[in-house]
């Protein structure tokens, strides 16, 4: 009993494995013991599982030291110990992928293979197929044969496994064996039934009449392996997913009878396989998931956990789209919400979330808030995420969602954990007006004892933008200054900001707020001093615009742009004072390499410089070709390139627009994907628009098999500055040349040629840049009434305000404000706020009132500008 409680101590001090400490150096020097005469089986067996034990840790072993432990193994064949003679065959396995001449096994291998002894057959031919490569394959395809049809079911299965892996590289001598697969699909086994299966359908998966000429065959024959059956489920789904996407058959096909046919199986794990690729199909529809939810519902109630956590986890995916499938299941979901196990009581609790109704809501919240603590915080994040879309489906709860956050909020949590609350806290606030003020309270109380900063400068963020335009804006002030006396130097300085935003935005809190601002002169911190500084004599102006420009709204300026701007003014002395609205505007940053080139790459490789956005990238890019170095800034560059040829043609060509205030560069990103031709010269003509003028082109001097190259076409605009819309038809021009398809090397001197391509259409959107004006209001009174346009249309061909509203922001490419761009459900009237600044540095808002009706959606459209030119180009945008 003492050495059974040492052992036991042993392992929970971490000491219960008994290779943890061993060298690699020396378990290699043990394996010379291999070549000793007589074996000794047991020391042998030893040492060899310490070898496996270091190869299946990833320990590094050399070529040459693997081959010398691999030959001293081979030694180990003389032995007829059973154990031994299993641990050899494994050794053969993993060896074989770095040791050299392994082949020479091969002998004792098939030795093993037809000999007597059953227990070392199937080993041997998972080791002699590990080491065969295509030129050994045919010397033992007569002993393969004849194992797969074995009456050793365990040989058959090796065989037959083995048979799949050699399969991927020798396809057609596998194919020679079909026969004997089928003659092993009639076995009694249940796993030989099933690999026989699989071997079939990989001989055959290239060829999907073939494929499913196998299905059909199998589907009308009782297998006893519930394995197979899954197996041809699974074949039958992937053929109705092809069926629907090409013929938009379905339901009426035999294979989806088939599935349904299984959910009637005796063996559970069908009866769920087939649930699981019926709810999967595209576009299921609540016919279809009929069948299969009733059987999930079972499942809920197993004695099972592993079939409960399976059929919650499916449902939970199904209430995604189709809640209202689930709904029958919510009996058994509330069931689960005190299963013992807490991933399934999870599942349970935010599949609930999703397909309850309204007036179970108070129910649930009830539930939770006693489950909420016996759960880790990760499963806590998926509830509270759960619990925001439920908010957002029934807006009218917030008050009860609302208050259920705000104490989850209070208790104990990690980072990541109070970050999910505070941020769907946020979303609900910012998609239903009227949590706002009850959200903003909540987390006005969180905030006097929040220990994380980046979540406090959030909220004093929040408070900032939202509470001076609530009805009662002077009771957040006591909360903000607390912070001022509180807390460290980041958060006093997103305080002193929030300060500052209510003074600029209410004019009844202007002295109290500066008497505030005033008191945090004499801080300690720096940067807070130079913020409170900033705001206090900037609210003293008692201007309009200053408060607008440099308090409410901010810079929209790019950072990198900015510091290359200020470098390049003080790198030339000049007595014009500097222009801020020389410099490039924010744009979002670089999320997708692909996308941008450095110069001279060959493309799809990602740029270093991952901080930088989009713009910033294209405007380096653009300044280092020499014909483009006195364009000025670039104002804007298209976000999603255009595609100017289908993706199966020879030659793809896709284009990206970059404006400058007087002319716009087309980037022509083009691919030759014929590997006997070489294109050189390569440029695109485009026939210019009314006004526009073509200057010139900058050619791809070479353009071999799958190496994108770019040309580039300079275009000056139009002088009218009403005149910025146009069309160009566009000719892909070059010399092409014949080459060796292996080297690439040209062959002759080739000749002219040309490819037609798609239009390219400059629209109004590509003459504006977004802008975020986070208090549109503001904005819109300081631009005035000098430039203002209005005028109505009907939007006859739009049926939706939804589709009205995301049609203008497309034309206008201008950013929405005030969360204007979502539709509150229900709403047969809406209005839409967009801001952006034109080319040039001109602002410009546009605000959209729309109606529907029976013809369709009716705008009443006000543009406000401060250049009476892009009021008139903005008007026009829609018409």
């Amino acid at each position: 009993m003492h050495m059974l409680r040492r052992d036991k101590k042993e392992e929970e001090d971490g000491g219960g494995n008994p290779f943890h400490n061993i060298e690699k150096s020396s378990v290699l020097q043990e394996a010379r013991t291999f070549n000793e005469s007589p074996i000794n089986p047991r020391k042998c067996a030893h040492i060899l599982t310490k070898v496996l034990y270091l190869i299946n840790q990833g320990e590094q072993i050399g070529t040459t030291e693997a081959t010398e432990a691999f030959f001293a193994m081979t030694k180990l064949f003389q032995a007829k110990d059973p154990i031994l003679r299993r641990l050899v065959y494994l050794g053969i396995k993993e060896m074989s992928k770095i040791a050299q001449d392994v082949i020479i096994v091969t002998s004792s291998l098939m030795k093993d293979m037809t000999g007597r002894e059953d227990q070392f057959r199937g080993p041997a031919i998972r080791a002699l197929c590990s080491i065969t490569d295509t030129t050994m394959l045919q010397s033992i395809e007569r002993y393969m044969k004849q194992a797969i049809v074995d009456k050793v079911n365990a040989v058959s299965s090796a065989a037959l496994v083995s048979s799949l892996h050699l399969s991927k590289c020798s396809q057609d001598v596998t194919k020679r064996w079909v026969n004997e697969a089928q003659e092993a699909v009639s076995s009694d086994n249940i796993m030989v039934q099933y690999h026989a299966l699989g071997l079939l359908y990989h001989i055959r998966k290239y060829d999907r009449l073939a494929v499913t000429k196998l299905v059909t065959k199998f589907s009308k024959h009782s297998l006893k392996s519930p394995y197979a059956y899954c197996l041809l489920v699974r074949l039958c789904y992937c053929l109705l997913e092809i069926l629907c996407f090409v013929y938009f058959i379905r339901t009426d096909s035999p294979m989806f009878d088939f599935i349904e046919n299984c959910l009637r199986h005796k063996s559970e794990i069908v009866i769920y396989e087939a649930a699981h690729a019926i709810v999967n199909l595209k576009n299921t529809s609540a016919k279809e998931l009929a069948s299969a939810v009733p059987v999930l519902q079972l499942f809920c109630s197993s004695a099972k956990p592993t079939l409960r956590f399976a059929a919650i986890r499916t449902l939970n995916k199904v209430a995604m789209k189709h809640p209202a499938a689930v709904t029958a299941c919510n009996l058994e979901l509330e069931n689960l919400i005190t299963d013992s196990n807490r991933s399934i009581a999870t599942l349970a609790i935010t599949t609930l979330l999703k397909t309850g109704s309204e007036s179970s809501i108070d129910r649930l919240m009830k539930q939770i808030s006693s489950f909420m603590n016996e759960i880790s915080d990760e499963f806590k994040i998926v509830v509270i995420q759960a619990i925001q879309s439920l908010c957002s489906k029934f807006p009218r709860k917030h008050p009860v969602l609302m208050n259920f956050l705000s104490s989850v909020l209070r208790d104990e949590g990690g980072f990541e954990y109070k970050k999910a609350i505070v941020d769907s806290i946020i979303t609900i606030i910012e998609d239903n007006p009227e949590a706002k003020e009850a959200g903003l309270a909540h987390l006005c109380e969180f905030i006097e004892d929040c220990e994380h900063t980046v979540l406090a400068t959030k909220i004093l963020h929040l408070l900032g933008r939202e509470g001076p335009r609530t009805p009662t804006p002077s009771k957040y002030i006591r909360f903000i200054y607390n912070r001022v006396i509180l807390e460290n130097a980041a958060v006093r300085a997103a305080t002193v900001t929030a300060l500052a935003k209510f003074g600029a935005h209410c004019e009844e809190l202007l002295p109290s707020c500066i008497v505030l601002l005033e008191r945090c002169l004499l801080d300690t911190d720096d940067e807070v001093r130079d913020r409170a500084t900033f705001y206090v004599q900037t609210l003293k102006q008692q201007q309009k615009s200053l408060k607008s420009t440099y308090i409410l709204n901010g810079l929209q300026v790019s950072v990198v742009g900015l510091e290359r701007a200020l470098h390049h003014y003080t790198m030339e002395p000049t007595e014009t004072p500097f222009d801020v609205k020389s410099v490039p505007l924010e744009t979002a940053p670089i999320t997708d390499s692909k996308q941008v080139r450095e110069p001279g790459e060959a493309g799809g490789q990602k740029t270093e410089k991952v901080a930088a956005s989009r713009q910033d990238i294209y405007a380096e890019q653009l300044s280092s070709i020499p014909e483009f170095a006195n364009l000025g800034n670039l104002f804007k560059s298209s976000s999603l390139p255009v595609q100017l040829t289908e993706s199966e043609t020879e030659y793809v060509v896709q284009c990206v627009k970059h404006t400058f205030s007087h002319y716009i560069v087309f980037q022509f990103d083009c691919s030759n994907t014929l590997n006997d031709q070489v294109l050189e010269n390569v440029t695109v003509h485009m026939e210019p628009a009314d006004g526009f003028q073509v200057l010139k082109c900058v050619p791809c001097a070479s353009l071999p098999y799958n190496k994108p190259g770019t040309t580039y076409t300079l275009v000056h605009l139009p002088e009218d500055p009403t005149l910025v819309t146009g069309t160009f038809s566009c000719t892909l021009k070059f010399i092409v040349k014949d080459c060796d398809p292996n080297t690439g090397e040209p062959d002759d001197e080739g000749y002219e040629d040309e490819y037609v391509l798609e239009d390219v259409e400059v629209s109004v959107a590509d003459h504006v840049q977004r802008v975020m004006k986070p208090n549109f209001g503001v904005s819109w009174e300081e631009v005035g009434l000098e430039n203002e346009l209005e005028d109505t249309y009907a939007l006859s061909t739009m049926k939706t305000l939804e589709e009205a509203v995301q049609n203008i922001i497309k034309f206008m490419g201008m950013q929405p404000c005030e969360r204007s761009d979502k539709v509150p459900e229900g709403k047969s009237s809406h209005t839409l706020y967009l801001a952006g600044v034109y080319r040039g540095g001109h602002d410009g808002l546009v605000r959209a009132k729309l109606a529907l009706s029976d013809a369709g959606v009716t705008m009443q459209l006000t543009v406000r500008s401060t250049d009476p030119d892009v009021s008139e180009v903005m008007a026009t945008a829609i018409g």
